[in-house]
């Protein structure tokens, strides 16, 4: 059984550990800082990228040992077994990270490292800068952790990472990442069925990340990732991984057809026509009704539902604007039109959550964009019932 890590932002850690737990990935859920721990065989890792929506890449343990000197790292990083993932010359990028250890520069332990690979596969691999902003194919990324001199060395299954869908090629401003989309759905307790409402809905990301979530559509189906590239992967069993994710979509498209109520606007224009872009591309414009209306104008159907949204915050969008006024109309909206709904509202300030009036819970810390932020979460009260 092979180790595997799936790392994630901060705060989305027991949504990756829910998600393994519901693929079957772990027996219990055991979130740790920065990620979870798993394991498996190939099948399980390509399980992993396939189908996790919260995580930001899926790591694969190669070895952990002491190092208290330069010498000894790269002998013991020379045993392990590079050639299950690389090709001799192959470019790598390391990022090194050093916590209370003997071997304190990072710089010198990625230069022992990228030699030992060398001395393994019997040909230096060029070394390049990691970039996680970079697209398309890049050098397989070596992690290598150094903590109290117990070095652990793991590679990078994902490639770009796994927030980048494949359909998102056009964004609005201040861009919600898709991975904090799925965990803001997730954490909201929808259930795939009742209505949803995003009424600042911007490039469409929680509209579709929330049809793929309905219907069952893996994240990773039109990616694709690094494992791909290693010596030993295993075409049949991927191809009957997504094989099996058609079936099972398909299925529950049919049982959902005229079922699903997903409604997304903004009043920016350009900003529904990017989402539409969006939505086509990862083939759920069927199941999203976009419109160009302000939130004034929203018209929620009489089932209760889901109010999920990412408002704006004044940091990015419009610094110059008192938003307390904007958050306190959509409170009184909300207890006018949406009676009973369920509402989770993203801000990166708790005083604008309050302004609505409503009470939420704010206790979930989460990063959007390097920027802290709070998702409240709660239930609009019914009226007072008239006697």
């Amino acid at each position: 059984m092979q180790a595997y890590f799936a790392v994630s932002a901060p705060g989305l850690e027991a949504f990756v550990a829910q998600e393994l737990l519901q693929l079957g990935l772990v027996e219990r859920a055991t979130p740790t800082p920065g990620g979870v721990e798993f394991s498996g065989d190939p099948g399980a890792l390509y399980r992993a990228n396939l189908y996790l929506r919260t995580a930001s890449r899926v790591l694969a343990r190669l070895g952990d040992f002491q190092a208290i000197g330069f010498s000894e790292l790269r002998k013991r990083a020379g045993r392990l077994e590079w050639e299950r993932y690389l090709k001799p010359g192959q470019p790598v990028a390391l990022r090194v990270t050093c916590h209370k250890s003997r071997l304190y520069h990072s710089d010198a332990v990625a230069e022992r490292v990228a030699a030992a690979i060398g001395d393994r596969l019997g040909q230096p691999s060029p070394q390049h800068q990691p970039d996680d902003d970079a697209s398309g194919p890049s050098p397989q990324l070596v992690v290598v952790r150094l903590a109290f001199d117990h070095c652990t060395i793991s590679l990078d299954s994902s490639g770009e990472l796994l927030h980048r869908r494949g359909y998102r090629l056009a964004t609005a401003k201040a861009p919600l990442r898709e991975t904090l989309a799925a965990a803001l759905l997730l954490a909201s307790g929808w259930d795939g069925i009742s209505p949803l409402l995003d009424p600042f809905c911007g490039s469409g990301t929680i509209p579709i990340e929330a049809a793929s979530l309905a219907l069952g559509l893996p994240p990773g189906r039109q990616r694709r990732f690094a494992f791909m590239d290693w010596p030993g992967f295993e075409q049949a069993t991927w191809q009957a991984l997504l094989d099996q994710a058609e079936q099972a979509s398909q299925r529950l498209a049919r049982a959902k057809t005229g079922k699903l109520c997903l409604l997304a606007s903004d009043r920016d224009a350009g900003a529904i026509k990017l989402a539409q872009a969006n939505a086509a591309r990862a083939g759920v414009a069927d199941w999203i009704e976009f419109s160009c209306r302000a939130v004034s104008a929203i018209e929620p159907p009489a089932q209760p539902g889901w109010l999920v949204t990412n408002p704006p915050y004044g940091l990015r969008v419009s610094p110059e604007k008192d938003l307390r006024n904007l958050y306190a109309q959509l409170g009184n909206l909300l207890r006018a039109r949406c009676p009973g709904w369920q509402v989770a509202l993203l801000s990166s300030d708790r005083l604008l959550l309050g302004q609505t009036g409503l009470r939420l819970d704010t206790s979930l810390a989460l990063v959007n964009g390097g920027v802290p932020v709070r998702l409240g979460r709660g239930r609009v009260e019914l009226p007072p019932t008239k006697i």
